[in-house]
């Protein structure tokens, strides 16, 4: 097998002829010694789809850490690797690249829809910070597509749907269109394949007289450059099957009415020469209206340019010229791949991360978005979208997705700017806010004095990154009346109970709602609008602690010494006992504010149970002498295990939303699992670390205002 890295090692040594080839061998031996018992579907040794993978990375002339990302991409996933392990022998640089394309596998997932969201989400996540963490995902994805007829139909075009959904839209955003088009064809065939099979079979058909044809305009065209002086190079475009399949499904055309599958590209040495080219083509052929872009003085997002031109050709036929430099065409190959920072000696780009805005403005959306299905649409429409150019009233250029309105464009210059939107000019008429927005167009906002966004906006807006900043927006402004409420409940229950005002807007209640991860006083009040904390239990608490409070400065000391508690490590007291071990029972697990009860064991101290533990019911009727008095510690603060049951409707999400509650209020859970049931039910077990009672109650009350969840009790 040491002879199949030679061709890699060769390739790489071509770009790259200084890297450290020990450093990839050493990584490919890793990767053998990992996947040798493993087979791939199709038979063949598993060590060949890494390889495979490694060599796409490096046909795209990516940097040697890439490259042994690309052997090693597999080897936490399905050779169990720990990734620990990894960045021991091969650094944080590789480790960070395997980690990013490993899939999550720690829990389990109602629904197919939920487990690739939550891929995605942890891809983009890492992907933010190393681009080349969604190149060797896509070099992964090409080469399982390519091996993808080994796989059952169902599987292969589920697959394929896949690819064409998210993957080929990444690499489209990525500009690297050389394996863009390789994805969307092989997708293509394997999805729809009698469609595929009868456009391959009419294109071939005419294939001879399509290429004769431009070999015919390409010799006129050469010619008239030469006579100017322009050094070209032009060679004939085949259109990609499935961009031709897309037009005919887009326009509900046949093959027969699709004009524009010819194609020419030229390359030429400087900017100065693509106008010129563009002008020569311009004089032998009538350009179609409307049919002209200049990618040059307004480069994609994804760093193409180029200028695209159809013009009527020798027997009417529309032909379509793209005119591009040899780095444009490089950048069109490669995307963003072929300015890849990391390379040796390459100084970082300032514009770099310019390129990648719609990474981050996915980053700050996806936080927003829990529900699976949402996240998917919204990500399907943020990747395929194609898009317009519009203008700032200065002159700057910005890029919008096709259907975009005024407030899209509002909302992608400022958030504030967005939400004061009354109203646009573009070109300088007045339009609606519906209106949409034209490669071209000039676009002026009106803004109004103070913010008053709408609920309809949703609706109308087109970007990810408005509909986000109008729902949070919204989300901001119902917060801001629940505190108002919950003040006036808490303020009004004070007085109904004789408490001074200041206990409920100072230190006490703060300290009150920590007991039920309420951070701050304004989570206190939105608790209490809402209705997860009662006002009158708090109110009740405060009033507690208070009484308490005076009774101790009453109680004169030697009264207090009269019953000598011992203390504990653990948070507990003994009456009466010292130097005795003190632990919890498994049985109830008790938690601070649990009514507790100790029985003296033999041998292991003193276990502590809850007064409704069951043995302790028992140990009354039997050996009532071995049971001690024993309280909380109220100075201890450390965290309990307890067991909870969770029952509800067996439906996608569920387990997410529960896990969802415990992340908000920081509560760790170290074991959970999830069933469903032939009734439809589903239930849900949890081991969580609580602090005490009121935390484990406010939990409770939480999550029983979970969707679709009908009970929440503690386990004993």
């Amino acid at each position: 097998m040491r002879m199949a890295i030679e061709p890699l090692v060769a390739r790489i040594q071509q770009y790259n002829p200084h890297c450290d080839i020990g450093f990839l061998r050493r990584a490919y031996d890793f990767a053998c010694e990992a996947h040798k018992d493993q087979k791939r579907i199709s038979g063949e040794d598993f060590i060949v789809h890494p390889l495979e993978v490694a060599r796409i990375l490096a046909e795209l002339e990516l940097d040697l850490q890439s490259v042994v990302g690309g052997l090693l991409h597999d080897t936490m996933e399905d050779a169990g690797i720990d990734l620990q392990v990894i960045r021991n022998e091969f650094g944080d640089e590789v480790a960070l690249l395997v980690d990013g394309v490993t899939k999550l596998r720690r829990l389990s997932y109602r629904s197919k829809e939920e487990q690739q969201a939550e891929n995605l989400r942890k891809m983009f996540l890492a992907m933010a910070k190393d681009v080349r963490v969604i190149l060797i995902k896509l070099a992964d994805r090409l080469h399982n597509l390519r091996t993808l007829q080994y796989h059952s139909v169902a599987k292969q075009r589920e697959i394929a749907q896949e690819t064409l959904e998210i993957f080929a839209p990444l690499a489209h955003r990525l500009g690297i269109y050389r394996i863009k088009w390789e994805l969307e064809d092989i997708a293509f065939r394997h999805r729809e394949p009698e469609k595929y099979y009868e456009l391959v079979q009419r294109l071939c058909s005419s294939r001879s007289a399509r290429e004769e044809y431009i070999r015919g305009v390409i010799d006129l065209l050469r010619d008239k450059l030469a006579a100017m002086g322009i050094v070209a190079d032009i060679q004939g475009r085949p259109k990609h099957l499935y961009s031709i399949y897309q037009k005919m499904v887009a326009q509900q055309k046949d093959l027969s009415e699709i004009f524009d599958i010819l194609g020419i590209r030229v390359l030429v040495d400087s900017v100065k020469d693509c106008y010129a080219t563009l002008g020569v083509v311009h004089t032998l052929w009538k350009p179609v209206p409307g049919r002209f872009k200049d990618f040059i003085a307004m480069p994609k997002s994804n760093m193409y340019q180029s200028l695209h031109t159809s013009v009527i050709g020798p027997e009417g036929e529309i032909l379509e010229i793209q005119i591009r430099t040899w780095d444009m065409h490089r950048t069109a190959e490669y995307g963003i791949a072929a300015h890849w920072r990391y390379k040796s000696g390459a100084r970082e780009d300032p514009a770099y991360d310019e390129k990648l805005a719609w990474l981050r403005q996915i980053l700050e959306w996806q936080h927003e978005l829990r529900d699976a299905r949402e996240f998917m649409e919204t990500l399907k429409i943020d990747l395929f979208t194609d898009t317009v150019y519009v203008f700032t009233p200065m002159g700057d250029v910005m890029e919008l997705p096709a259907g975009a309105v005024p407030l899209d464009f509002a909302y992608r210059i400022h958030t504030d700017l967005g939400h004061r939107c009354i109203g646009a000019r573009v070109n300088g008429k007045l339009v609606p806010l519906n209106y949409q927005l034209a490669t071209g167009d000039i676009v002026d906002i009106i803004k109004g004095k103070h913010p008053s966004p709408s609920r309809d906006w949703l609706n109308l807006v087109k970007t990810s990154q408005a509909k986000t900043k109008i729902r949070q927006w919204f989300k901001r402004e119902q917060r801001e009346e629940n505190v108002s409420r919950g003040r006036e409940a808490l303020e009004r229950e004070a007085r109904k109970q004789g408490l001074e005002l200041e206990l409920v807007r100072g230190e006490k209640l703060l300290e009150l709602g920590k007991r039920y991860t309420l951070h701050t006083i304004e989570d206190i009040y939105a608790a209490v609008a809402l209705g997860v904390v009662a006002a009158s239990a708090l109110v009740a608490k405060l009033k507690k602690q208070e009484r308490e409070a005076r009774q101790e400065e009453a109680v004169p000391e030697p009264l207090v010494e009269q019953q000598r508690w011992s203390k504990s490590p653990r948070g507990i007291r003994v009456l009466g006992i010292d130097n005795l071990l003190v632990r919890l029972a498994h049985c109830c697990n008790p938690v601070p504010g649990d009514r507790i009860v100790g029985y003296i064991t033999r041998g292991r101290g003193v276990s502590v149970h809850r007064e409704d533990c069951r043995n302790i019911k028992l140990w009354r009727e039997r050996e009532q002498e071995r049971l001690v008095k024993v309280a909380w510690d109220r100075r201890f603060d450390a965290s309990f295990q307890i067991r909870m049951e969770i029952t509800g409707m067996d439906r996608a999400g569920l387990l997410r939303d529960v896990m969802n509650v415990l992340s908000e209020m920081k509560i760790s859970a170290s074991w959970v699992t999830a069933r469903g049931k032939k009734s439809k039910m589903a239930t849900i077990d949890l081991t969580i670390e609580i602090r005490n009672l009121e935390q484990l109650n406010y939990l409770q009350q939480k999550l029983k205002k979970v969707r679709d969840v009908y009970e929440v009790r503690r386990v004993v």
